[in-house]
């Protein structure tokens, strides 16, 4: 018997640069479907910038018809403004999402960088190298914040599909259990 396959759109907002990518997964497989990095002018306005994101994310739900929806979540970092603002693109993106009916989850820079590498400490291109491995890619991207969302996109597929998933943790009595 077959499992059906799901979709992930993966998210890494940012108001001047958006990376997405949309992976698809049935059993143990993972396949890359789309990779890409938004670039915004710094010139536009703020609120046209969140107009920008929230249409892309629109328009990537109706091509691909994703299942889930993953995007990292804000840290926190010296600048209030930029955290403000990043806040914000996340919103629209997540509202997109919502607005289809897409189930939303949220994973930290850190998790993330776990789930995919087995470091929460490992810079952008460990992560990059690491997915290059997943999926036998060979083009480096312009853009590490579109690698970014495909570590996100990853990152939510092992969570899904991992042992700890749907409460079965909860079920298990022991290493011999597992």
């Amino acid at each position: 018997m077959q499992k059906r396959s799901k979709k992930i759109l993966g998210v890494d907002p940012g108001t001047l640069l958006m990376g997405y990518s949309v992976i698809e997964t049935r059993n143990n497989s993972i396949q890359m479907l789309e990779m890409d990095a938004m670039r915004l002018s710094s010139k536009q306005d703020h609120y046209e910038r969140l107009q920008l994101i929230h249409a892309r994310i629109c328009e990537l739900i109706r091509e691909h018809k994703p299942d889930e929806f993953a995007i990292e979540a804000p840290f926190f970092g010296k600048n209030v403004q930029s955290m403000l603002k990043l806040g914000r693109a996340q919103g629209v993106a997540i509202a997109a999402a919502m607005q289809a009916g897409i189930p939303v989850t949220e994973y930290s820079p850190r998790k993330v960088k776990q789930s995919v590498t087995g470091n929460g400490n490992a810079d952008k291109d460990q992560v990059w190298k690491m997915l290059r491995d997943i999926f036998q890619l060979r083009e480096v991207p312009k853009y590490f914040d579109s690698t970014d969302a495909l570590a996100i996109a990853v990152c939510h597929h092992f969570q899904l599909s991992g042992p700890l998933r749907n409460g079965t943790s909860k079920k298990l009595k022991g290493w011999e259990a597992f």
